[in-house]
């Protein structure tokens, strides 16, 4: 028998058979139609979905607007990953942080999903020519589906996008249209471009698969984290709203970065499609973050308006956040987060990229500005205390970063060395050549003890330092042992912690201080306790800078290591 899939009309509740060829509303000629399927008939089946041969995001294919599998463009996008982050989890003392790491979709980014249904739902229809308007990722991705798929595609992309991002999407043989202008701007254009040659127009937010593409990322975290969950022992029975186990689970927070809004609004859309078919026991509270440049949607929610005024001119050097006019994005995200919890935060072009660094030297993941901002926001909403250390927080990690632009590693980010062959000077080079160059930068090597009775906070805090490639490290695991290792190696600094049995850090400070060799060795306290009135008085002129375990990220403490050092 085949699905039925209606098409309701948001603003007068019309529903009508979905057809991707019908635009507006035949009755009150709204743009805003969203598509509805039959969950309960769907709901006793859907959760054995990862069980299906289907690939990746088709095997959601009953809650997906395709009536044709047959007719799917695929290259492989979906069932994308969600790794645990130890190190982050440390660092801001929230254990439970998982990444959806949509860098592994084919062109490297959550918009994959979006190309795929919707390139798909182009050829069922017959659509032989298409145009897209973008900052550089949705381009990339239409061009390669659109390739796969045969369909001609017209790509406007404004100046700001980096030119590696045009020649990939001239590659895949895109029609490439370079528009000096801003992002809104050029969707304007791009929408009379293809009014004017009846070409399909991918509107964004409005196209009802692009859409229905988003859900599947909420699909993927629901599944994998009741794996992840299974994985450590016998699921705690969650009952939903009917009264039944949920044999899927949601998170407390889903925190994404948004543009334009699609990503968000889709997922959450899939979110309560799973919890209307009892899959889920709750909907997640929402995050999103937006550069302060062009932060539209976060200066409406915290002025608390309905509505969004317009950003007519970005200053962000992050392009693929840079949408001035969110529309209706901003209503059905803010009506979200006010009926199920959340935040909309913003974050300078300065926090994102520092963020990049943190996830790149923390854990291993370099992803692009766009996606970073996400971690800046995070790293805010935990200082703010907005998110609890006992929740379970999923980062949409949208896209990787290539090629690194060099605002983000800015200036000194490699050493050059000049061997003999390449030299223009006269004289006769030393014997050991590049080799005795390399050696002399052990002579610059400053050397740390770090002394703490935790192995994650030694693990975490040496990852930190040895990121940067300039420090010799030295661990000891009580103060008694470290009281040793202070005295025989006498490093440039200890980075301290306090609370360790038999000899606590303010043993060791007492003695270190006691002791002429050891008495001036710079040290940072970096503790988990709360400290009193009297012991901040007995660290004061004993510690150089203190440090709270959880509450600090990776540049705040290098930064008090090179005051430490150099002072």
């Amino acid at each position: 028998m085949p699905r039925q899939i209606q098409m309701v009309c948001v603003d007068c509740g019309l529903s009508t058979a979905f057809s991707p060829n019908q635009l507006k509303c035949a009755r009150c000629n709204s743009e805003w139609l969203e598509a509805r399927y039959e969950y309960a008939a769907i709901a006793p089946t859907f959760s054995g979905a990862h069980t299906r041969k289907n690939p990746g995001l088709w095997r959601y294919h009953e809650l997906l607007p395709l009536r044709d599998q047959t007719n799917a463009i695929t290259l492989g996008e979906g069932n994308t990953p969600l790794i645990p982050v130890t190190n982050l989890g440390l660092m801001l003392s929230r254990p439970n942080i998982f990444i959806k790491d949509e860098r592994q979709n084919p062109t490297s980014s959550f918009k994959d999903r979006q190309a795929a249904l919707a390139v798909s739902v182009m050829k069922e229809a017959g659509i032989r020519e298409a145009v897209v308007a973008s900052t550089g990722n949705v381009a990339i991705s239409y061009a390669a589906y659109c390739a796969r798929a045969g369909i001609k595609l017209y790509a406007f992309l404004t100046s700001l996008v980096p030119p590696e991002k045009m020649r990939e999407c001239a590659l895949y043989g895109a029609q490439v249209i370079k528009v000096t202008t801003t992002y809104d701007k050029s969707k304007e254009l791009a929408q009379e471009f293809a009014r004017q040659r009846r070409m399909y127009y991918d509107r964004g937010l409005r196209s009802i698969a692009s859409v229905e593409s988003m859900k599947t990322i909420a699909f993927e975290i629901a599944e994998q984290l009741a794996r992840q969950a299974q994985g450590t022992g016998p699921l705690p029975a969650l009952v939903n709203g009917r009264g039944q186990v949920a044999p899927w689970r949601a998170p407390d927070w889903y925190v994404q970065s948004v543009s334009g809004g699609l990503g968000p609004v889709g997922a959450m859309k899939g979110f309560r499609e799973l919890y209307e078919m009892g899959l889920i026991d709750r909907l997640p509270k929402l995050a999103c973050i937006q550069a302060e440049g062009c932060a539209p949607m976060v200066t409406a929610f915290k002025k608390s308006q309905a509505h969004a005024d317009m950003v007519a001119m970005p200053r962000t050097r992050i392009g693929t956040l840079a949408t001035g006019n969110p529309g209706r994005a901003y209503q059905l995200l803010r009506g979200y987060i006010l009926e199920h919890g959340g935040a909309m935060e913003a974050v300078s072009d300065e926090e994102v990229f520092r963020a990049m660094h943190v996830m790149a030297k923390m854990e291993g993941l370099s992803m692009e500005p766009g996606a970073a901002a996400a971690f800046a926001g995070l790293f805010k909403l935990v200082h703010q205390n907005l998110i609890r250390p006992d929740e379970t927080i999923v980062m949409a990690c949208t896209g990787h970063t290539f090629p690194v632009q060099s605002e983000i590693l800015g200036e000194g980010w490699a050493q050059e060395f000049e061997t003999a062959e390449t030299s223009t000077a006269q004289a006769e080079p030393e014997p050991e050549g590049v080799l005795a160059a390399l050696d002399r930068l052990d002579e610059r090597v400053r050397s740390i003890a770090i002394i703490d009775d935790t192995p994650d906070a030694v693990r975490l805090i040496r990852r930190i330092l040895q990121a940067k490639g300039e420090y010799q490290v030295y661990e000891a695991n009580d103060g008694r042992t470290g009281l040793e290792l202070i005295r025989t190696k006498t490093p440039d600094l200890v980075i301290l912690d306090l609370m360790m049995p038999e000899v606590d850090g303010f043993a060791v400070l007492d003695a270190m201080r006691a002791d002429p060799v050891t008495h001036d060795i710079p040290v940072i306290v970096v503790t988990a306790k709360t400290l009193t009135a009297d012991e901040r008085v007995r660290l004061d002129g004993q510690a150089n800078s203190l440090l709270q375990k959880g509450s600090f990220l990776n540049d705040e403490l290098l930064e008090d290591v090179k005051k430490a050092i150099h002072s």
